[in-house]
This record gives structure tokens, sequence and C-alpha cells, in this order.
């Protein structure tokens, strides 16, 4: 399947500390595993937000999940497609259990509830 165009991509900021958590988690990392989260993002923009496994799982809700293995490394970065054609990534972490956990998918629903109240940022 081949798509025209990609989807615009916006990384979540907090509407309170206007800090981007996910630009700050990437940015920590070395440049090779800058560079494939970059890879994978661009591949997530030229399929409009629609990824299978192993890529993509969903999570909750609109919530999924962009998985970014890297030797032993297993990024996590959930994200959620938004209007106008938007992906925007919430929150991005370092996976070392089985089991994605709990604290972390609450971390993402509330960026996500703080993106939905603050939608004119993202448009």
């Amino acid at each position: 399947m081949i798509y025209n165009e990609k989807y615009k991509l916006k990384y979540y900021k907090n509407s309170q500390t206007k800090k981007s958590p996910v630009l700050e988690y990437i940015r920590s990392l070395t440049l090779r595993e800058q560079a494939k989260i970059y890879k994978y993002v661009d591949f997530l923009q030229e399929r409009r937000g629609v990824l299978d496994e192993p890529y993509s799982r969903h999570i909750k809700g609109k919530i999924r999940e962009l998985r970014v293995d890297f030797a032993r490394s297993r990024h996590r970065i959930f994200y959620f497609t938004f209007i106008e054609k938007t992906i925007i990534l919430l929150h991005a972490f370092l996976k070392r259990t089985d089991k994605t956990p709990e604290p972390e998918i609450e971390i993402a629903e509330n960026n996500h509830r703080d993106v939905l109240a603050n939608k004119e940022i993202y448009k």
C-alpha cells in the first residue's frame, strides 16, 4: 500500500511546563538510537499512523505504542492520530519488563487528556 501524503508529526508539550518529554527522551539517546527512532517515526508518518505488529501495538483507547528495539534496549513511544492528519507523540520510555508498566500507560493517558484539553496548540 503506497500513500501520497505523510501525516504531520507533533510532540506532546506539557501545557504547564511547556516541555516536550518525548523530544527530551529521544535527545538523551545515542545518535544511532535516535536515528532508528526517527526512521520508525518517518515510517509511521508515511503509513498515516497505521502500523501493525511488530512495529506498533494498541495500548488503550486511541493510544498506540511505537516499538523500537535497539540491541538490548526496547524503546517505546506512545502516540495517537489526531485531527488534521497529525500524529502526536505522547510519552516515551525504556521498557524493562515483558508487560507494559501501568504507570507508563497512565502518563500517556494524562498527556492525551492534556492534548485534548489544549487542542488549539496542535492544529
